[in-house]
């Protein structure tokens, strides 16, 4: 059969198992990140805006209708993988200052050694537990705040709880904005809890995910969005460029999450889980 060849990859092992760099053969200078087979993120050198990865698009809405275009941010980014999303705020809102945490210092090393950050761009990246950061961290110091940190594809427990989030919260600025990048299946127990835990400390929240997440025919990506108290979650915004997507989604706020939540409670670091495993045959 015809086709294109497979480039080849730059392989590393790390702390958390084995990196692999995978070059996209008909696009130079655009890469996927893996770790232990599993896709992590992705980045085109050449041009930093472009997302491949449809949870990434739904951050960067996040990004780009939180504050005029251009305009500098104060990001803190938990959790690292290829450094996609410090890398499209500093290609759209030059100035910024961003600072971002990853456990894994041998992911960081090669990373870094096989795609460089751009040159002047205020980026920091610290190897360390991305609570105990957040915790040490002084309050109000940032406009916005990522989670998007997985250990063997879950989310980890201690990133979970109330007490995690209202970490989390305090080093946001009044107006800012914390978002959370989970995955979850049938059902979406998970995501209901995640979504009660941080309505009992936020002021409003905001859910993003594809209609069949939703339905709870597939597993996949949510995106949880929430405000500090004198902020506002952009809706209208967001819900324009989830509908736009390649892939698109719904937002749900409001009265529908009311709905969606049902039930579920917060959960404490006493009761908190990691997030569920993705089936086997997902990638």
């Amino acid at each position: 059969m015809g086709g294109r060849k497979r480039a080849v990859g730059i392989v590393a092992s790390i702390a958390g198992g084995v990196a692999e760099l995978c070059p996209d053969d008909g696009r130079p200078g655009r890469w996927t990140l893996l770790i232990d087979g599993f896709p992590q993120s992705a980045v085109d050198l050449a041009e930093p805006r472009s997302l491949d990865f449809e949870y990434m698009r739904r951050i960067a809405s996040v990004i780009d209708a939180m504050a005029p275009p251009v305009l500098p941010i104060s990001a803190l980014h938990l959790g690292g993988g290829a450094l996609t999303l410090p890398r499209y705020v500093a290609a759209t809102r030059p100035g910024s200052m961003q600072r971002v945490v990853e456990l894994d210092a041998s992911l960081i090393e090669f990373v870094r050694r096989e795609l460089p950050l751009p040159r002047g761009a205020d980026i920091r990246v610290r190897a360390a537990d991305a609570r105990a950061v957040v915790e040490a961290t002084a309050p109000a110091r940032y406009d916005l705040v990522i989670a998007d940190v997985y250990q063997g594809a879950r989310v980890p427990a201690h990133l979970t709880s109330v007490e995690f989030m209202s970490s989390a919260a305090r080093v946001l600025r009044p107006d800012g904005l914390y978002v959370a990048n989970l995955a979850d299946g049938p059902g979406l127990a998970f995501a209901r809890s995640q979504v009660a835990s941080l309505r009992s400390v936020f002021a409003s929240v905001a859910l993003l995910a594809e209609p069949a997440v939703l339905r709870g025919r597939r597993f996949g990506n949510v995106i949880l969005v929430a405000s500090a108290p004198a902020g506002r979650i952009p809706a209208a915004a967001l819900a324009r460029a989830a509908a736009a997507d390649p892939f698109p989604a719904r937002l749900v706020d409001g009265a529908d999450l009311d709905r969606l939540v049902a039930s579920a409670k917060p959960v404490t670091d006493a009761t908190a889980v990691a997030s569920p495993p993705p089936p086997p045959d997902l990638f």
